[in-house]
């Protein structure tokens, strides 16, 4: 019997074809993502651990924040870093050398006034030169480190990218108005920051503190051991020198770490950040590989049914069943290792692209390093691939051992029996109605649904396809009389193919299926989102124009200052976060200026007014007001971040409005307890409205910082909008290798169908039909099985897309489904499309067989 399974993967090895290349696909995206987030994250982890090879123990102040830098404050008593710090921890025995480090946010412009970082990801630091007026961890490539305010040098790599030289004027900017710098030297570093393509600026050490933290004030000392003295119990040494220290902690205040424990913590967060990602693109390779058990499996079924006589004259002398569901497997066993081996190899192939691919998006920048393969990803790759193979031919080869010899011997068609149809529906249906049950019953459960949602889907789907084959005959049938009257005799042979074996087609079709729900879905999900951030921003928004920093980080107050100067603008409101604690709940707060917000601000006031916010009252949106049982009048226990509390008054109850928090407060009530200090966003209204004269000049008010952003209502709507599409595009991406994965099981479908109809084909070619008329028949049944699949697929798509979003109405208040009619008719027709390429292999080989060989087969 082996041998036997042997030479029939060795007979059948072109129809087996289709299947091994499923087979392959799928375990060389399984393996081709393994091996990229594993070389990926050793090359972060070896980047990353030089950043620490020239310190011992690292002291750190969460607090050293500077004010015009950080949106929150730090309190008065919080501790600091000084250079009386310094001289403490240098008297240490322990220590050999003490360096003190300013660093923070700093933005740097190109010659364009484009900012050359990207986020947060552009940093400023201290310059420190020893006795020889040279600082051994930047060492100069050209020119001089800076030695006063007005002076800055650049990495070697920004500088080249700029086109900038020693003596240029560069613009550098925190978060407020640029200033211009001389720039005095280009210097070389092993930070991996910038090798990662982040600028690093250098200031003399008085010009980082002020900038970056407070004058005096130090972000962090790196403190390098004396000779003999372990990181250990250095550490010991300077935690007790440090007031309010803790030892290898990661809560408030001083923070001391031993640069082991740093560089242990950074591999740990650069292996979570891997995890995310390594496990939503294993996610998308089991739904390759998933969508590869339909094919696999109709392959097997296909093969068996082609073979019930030689199965059958093997029961007859003398094969029992367990040896010829035996047989079978072995096939499938050996197809899934070839295939899987070849996956493997595969899949070296699709980690060095990926990882090509991001180096090329990062421009360079991204740490590379040898192809890492693990002997766990080849063993996961070699397994998933046999076991998925295997399981997938395990229901055909035991229905073939099911198959009574005479039974088969008579006749190499076994339909289905009605009590084998009956089971199938009914399991079938009561899946999908648990599913669907559940669906809706998740939809209508506010946030916590999602999971309720997700659990049903998954029976729902399953449910759908075992009743593909109930379905697809009223579907097919639907759509005959259209076939009849365009294509003749040749489409009412394509339905009735179709409609033969509903089973196979259902087979085939559920491929199409499961990636046209996934992005329908997707597509809904982003049209619904998309159109309620369109909605958010016109109705919500009067103002023109928002100011705002592009890395996320707080603006100064001094910008909002400017811009309220600017001719032509008729109000300006800087918007402040802040958390409260009211009633003994954390609440996100919005600082508004009471005397401009209803001109940049659509308010709709349920009760009261927002003129109540200039009398120090707090307003509240309605869904708040509700939980809490608040309305106005009411009196709430309010505790600020300082710790001072105060009972405030509710002035208003207002709808609720996406672009400020639940709760809303005068701004001086969070600069009287140490908040709202730095801006998050300035909403300007124009006196004529916008106009690109008004733009740029908000833009030189902001000092033409190249990290300031001004954008109009279009502007903000637009990216957005952008922001979905790019996220969907990379969703989408992700999802071909299953749709090209279901593209090859319509093709093996129609290639193994043709291989079996070969005696009809040949009699309607005898009896007068054409190889044009062939061909269009083949074509038609893979366009009408694509467009099954694609039917079943769109209506599953928004159906889950409308559960999910009721899901999300709590958290997006307002959002409603929307259905992008276009989007799907697209989708439909690029299906229907998928069809006819697929088609068009089998039908010219169905095309060219001949008449009498035909005829005379088996």
């Amino acid at each position: 019997m082996y041998r036997t399974a042997l030479r029939n993967v060795l007979a059948h090895k072109g129809r087996l074809l289709m299947t091994a290349l499923a087979v392959m696909l799928g375990t060389a995206f399984v393996a081709g993502t393994m091996i990229f987030s594993d070389t990926f994250g050793s090359a972060l982890k070896n980047s990353y651990s030089r950043s620490y090879s020239d310190l011992s123990v690292l002291v750190s102040d969460n607090g050293a924040q500077s004010d015009a830098v950080a949106a929150d404050k730090a309190g008065a008593d919080a501790p600091r870093l000084t250079a009386t710090t310094v001289g403490q921890l240098a008297a240490l025995p322990g220590v050999q050398q003490v360096r003190g480090i300013a660093q923070g946010f700093t933005a740097v412009a190109d010659k364009h006034g484009k900012s050359l970082g990207q986020g947060q990801d552009s940093w400023g630091a201290n310059y420190v030169p020893n006795g020889a007026g040279q600082d051994s961890r930047y060492p100069m490539a050209a020119g001089r480190g800076p030695q006063k305010s007005g002076e800055i040098a650049l990495d070697r790599q920004s500088a080249d990218k700029a086109g900038y030289h020693v003596g240029d004027t560069v613009r550098v900017a925190t978060n407020g108005p640029a200033a211009n710098a001389t720039l005095t030297g280009i210097f070389t570093t092993d930070d991996p920051g910038v090798s990662a393509g982040a600028p690093l600026v250098l200031f003399d050490t008085a010009t980082a503190q002020r900038l970056l933290v407070s004058p005096g004030q130090f972000t962090d000392l790196a403190v390098t051991a004396a000779p003999g003295t372990s990181q250990d119990t250095l550490l010991g040494e300077v935690t007790r020198v440090l007031p309010h220290a803790t030892g290898q902690g990661d809560h408030g205040g001083i923070i001391a770490k031993t640069a082991d424990r740093l560089q242990a913590d950074q591999r740990d967060r650069i292996a979570s950040s891997m995890s995310g990602m390594r496990t939503m693109l294993l996610a998308f390779a089991g739904i390759s590989l998933f969508v590869g058990i339909f094919i696999i499996a109709n392959t097997f079924t296909m093969l068996i049914a082609q073979r019930t006589k030689e199965l059958a004259l093997l029961r007859a002398i003398g094969a029992s069943r367990k040896q010829v569901t035996r047989s079978v497997l072995v096939e499938a066993l050996l197809i899934g290792a070839l295939s899987s081996v070849a996956g493997l190899v595969a899949g070296l192939g699709i980690g060095a692209g990926m990882q090509v691919l991001v180096g090329a998006l990062d421009n360079g920048h991204s740490p590379s390093g040898p192809l890492v393969v693990a002997p766990a990803t080849v063993l996961t790759a070699l397994l998933t691939g046999v076991l998925v193979t295997v399981l997938s031919a395990l229901l055909p080869a035991r229905r073939a051992a099911r198959i009574a010899p005479i039974a088969a011997m008579s006749s190499g068609d076994q339909p289905a029996t009605p009590k084998g149809l009956l089971v199938r529906n009914s399991i079938g249906a009561a899946l999908t109605a648990v599913g669907l049950v559940l669906i809706l019953w998740g939809s209508g459960a506010g946030s916590d649904g999602k999971w309720i949602v997700a659990g049903g889907a998954v029976p729902a789907l399953l449910g759908t396809f075992i009743l593909i084959p109930l379905l697809s005959r009223p579907l097919i049938a639907a759509v005959g009389p259209l076939l009849n009257r365009l294509f003749g005799i040749s489409g009412k042979l394509a339905r009735e193919n179709a409609l033969r074996n509903p089973r196979r087609t259902a087979a085939t079709a559920s491929a199409l299926t499961i990636g046209l729900t996934l992005v329908s879905a997707l597509t809904v999900l982003g049209a619904s989102v998309g159109g309620w951030l369109d909605r958010t921003v016109t109705t919500s928004l009067k103002a023109d124009y928002s100011v705002s920093m592009s890395n996320g980080l707080a603006l100064s107050p001094e910008v909002a200052a400017q811009v309220a100067k600017v001719p032509g603008v008729a109000a300006s409101s800087p918007l402040n976060d802040g958390d409260l604690r009211l009633a003994g709940q954390d609440r996100q707060v919005t600082g508004v200026d009471p005397a401009q917000i209803d001109q940049v601000l659509n308010l709709t006031m349920n009760s009261g007014s927002s003129a109540a916010l200039a009398q120090g009252r707090l307003l509240v949106d309605a869904d708040t007001a509700k939980k809490e049982g608040l309305v106005v009048g009411s009196t709430v226990a309010t505790t600020f971040q300082d710790g001072g509390s105060t009972n405030l008054v509710v002035g208003g109850v207002y709808a609720n409005n996406a672009m400020i928090n639940p709760v809303t407060v005068d701004n001086a009530v969070l600069r009287a307890h140490g908040e709202a200090t730095s801006v998050n966003q300035i909403l300007v209204k124009g006196a004529n409205g916008a106009g690109a004269s008004l733009q740029q000049a908000l833009v030189s008010a902001a000092g033409d910082n190249p990290i300031i952003q001004v954008q109009s209502r279009q502007e903000l709507r637009d990216q957005f909008s952008s922001t979905i599409s790019f996220a969907l595009n990379m969703l989408y991406g992700l999802l071909a290798m299953s749709v090209l994965v279901a593209i090859l099981g319509v093709v093996n479908t129609m290639a193994m169908s043709v291989f079996e109809r070969k005696r009809e084909i040949g009699m309607l070619r005898a009896v007068g039909l054409g190889r044009g008329g062939v061909k269009r028949m083949v074509q038609l049944e893979s366009v009408v099985i694509a467009l099954l699949g694609a039917v079943l697929g769109l209506a599953l798509g928004c159906f889950l897309a409308w559960a999910v979003n009721g899901t999300l109405k709590n958290s997006i208040t307002g959002l409603t489904t929307v259905v992008p009619y276009a989007k799907l008719l697209l989708f439909l027709a690029l299906a229907g499309l998928v069809g006819l390429v697929a088609a068009i292999w089998p039908s010219r080989r169905a095309a060219k067989l001949d008449i009498l060989d035909s005829i005379k087969a088996a």
